[in-house]
């Protein structure tokens, strides 16, 4: 039996354009959300302690 599976590519260069797959797009984000506010508490103890 033959499968075609398509594996979905994290990002795809077209037309001078880069697209990103929704999941790629939604864990960068995810992640400088993380960055963001981990920024955030330091900003916040720095500005608490001294």
């Amino acid at each position: 039996m033959e499968q075609n599976e398509s594996k979905e590519r994290m990002f795809v260069y077209k037309n001078g354009a880069t697209y990103f797959s929704k999941r790629t797009e939604r864990r960068i984000l995810f992640i400088f959300t993380v960055v963001m506010l981990c920024w955030g508490i330091a900003e916040g103890m720095k500005e608490y302690l001294g």
